[in-house]
């Protein structure tokens, strides 16, 4: 059986002539039929794990500004979750598949011009960033370097990611049509698994999370005010 992926939904199929209907067809008339996921949507959620990813930065710059220790470890691998989902797969989508179609529609081409030319910025302070870190230990010296490059990572990208989920997603449906919109969604899902195999986002999910436990900040209730 084809293995079922988070944009596929269960279809079940009356069985004919016996007047029986199974389960999930039931289901589905019950409006319980999960919905595939969206190529806006799956965007949005890839931009939920950039945000963990600048959730780490943040701490590590903390860290830096107390002069307590830190991982190195940590931040590289936060910035190698950046540089392969993010830079490599997430924007490259953006680039290939979104940016061209507001261009040619005359749509957004100042914010778009913005994006590209942010996603370029930040993958020179990947580069950074990954320089510094990348032998896994840091010298005293380095630190402050370190926190500049994060730091201004979060500052670029926390508007970034805030802008293309407020104003460019929402306006995906001006430039392509509704056939053109699904065959994104196609797309996107065969290009991830490519690249990341059958784990793909929930992998990368799976990653990041394991970062933020070596770093003591996985725990969602410790940020609640008290």
């Amino acid at each position: 059986m084809k293995d079922v992926t988070r944009r596929q939904c269960l279809v079940s199929i009356p069985i004919l002539g016996l007047g029986l209907t199974s389960p999930g067809a039931r289901a589905a008339e019950k409006g319980e039929e999960e919905e595939d996921v969206t190529p806006a949507e799956d965007l949005m959620r890839e931009h939920g794990l950039l945000k963990r990813v600048l959730l780490v930065y943040d701490e590590v710059q903390d860290r830096i500004a107390a002069k307590k220790p830190f991982p190195a470890e940590a931040v590289r691998k936060g910035a190698n979750i950046i540089r392969s989902f993010i830079e490599q797969y997430h924007e490259k989508l953006e680039e290939e598949h979104l940016f061209p179609r507001f261009r040619k529609k005359g749509k957004l081409v100042d914010l778009v011009d913005t994006l590209e030319a942010q996603h370029k910025a930040g993958r020179q302070v990947t580069e950074q960033i990954l320089s510094l870190v990348g032998s896994g230990t840091l010298a005293n010296t380095d630190h402050e370097r370190l926190a500049t490059a994060l730091r201004q990572f979060v500052r670029m990208y926390a508007p970034h990611e805030a802008r293309e989920d407020t104003v460019l997603f929402p306006a995906i449906h001006e430039v392509v049509s509704k056939q053109e919109y699904e065959d994104l969604g196609e797309q996107f899902e065969k290009r991830e698994h490519e690249l990341f195999g059958k784990e793909g986002f929930e992998g990368m999910v799976d990653q990041i999370a394991a970062v933020e436990k070596d770093l003591g900040i996985f725990d969602l209730a410790q940020f609640t005010p008290r």
